[in-house]
């Protein structure tokens, strides 16, 4: 049985990146996968890296967290773009989960990403229009830093992200269309883990 590992980060429980991660799970839970939801706002994250933690005293909970990356066959990161980035909770939980020794190691010759062999996939929402985004270049510069720059640093190199955007502009049928492109996405992904 796979595991999938969603991690979300919305404070909104009523927000579409809420409803994506449901629609996510549920067809998670009907392929047979195992499915750990991570809900950032809900866990009341603590996203701020104290000094302890970066020179290598990790605590229980962000084990745990390591731990649910460990087993993951998929990630599934959902979240909203913020500012060109990820939102604050989300890039803290990656600064103090993805830790030296879990997520890489570095020695002479160079670092090495040590989560290798996982499949990845990000859902990024926008308000903005997103063929926008890609005739602007911020497609790309995502792509770079926020998906394969940072992951393929961290060993994993097998990742689709997808861009929904318009969302405040759209109606509810396209709303649920982008529902379903999500869900077929996932449906794809675990079927392809063996």
């Amino acid at each position: 049985m796979a595991t999938h590992l969603i991690i979300f980060a919305h404070p909104n429980p009523d927000s579409f990146t809420n409803a994506m991660v449901a629609r996510v799970a549920d067809v998670s839970a009907q392929q047979g996968a195992e499915v750990i939801v991570r809900d950032l706002y809900g866990m009341n994250f603590n996203p701020v890296l104290p000094l302890h933690e970066l020179k290598g005293s990790i605590p229980p909970d962000i084990l745990q967290e390591q731990q649910y990356i460990r087993r993951a066959d998929l990630i599934t990161l959902i979240y909203p773009l913020w500012w060109m980035g990820f939102p604050a909770i989300l890039k803290g939980y990656l600064d103090r989960v993805l830790t030296h020794g879990f997520a890489y190691q570095t020695d002479e010759t160079g670092s090495v990403g040590l989560l290798r062999g996982k499949k990845m996939q990000q859902f990024i929402n926008l308000g903005s229009n997103a063929q926008t985004y890609r005739e602007n270049g911020y497609a790309q510069g995502l792509d770079v830093c926020l998906v394969n720059g940072l992951f393929n640093f961290c060993g994993i190199t097998d990742i689709q992200h997808t861009l929904f955007g318009s969302l405040y502009l759209i109606d509810d049928a396209a709303r649920r269309a982008m529902l379903d492109e999500a869900a077929e996405k996932t449906r794809n992904g675990l079927s392809q883990i063996t």
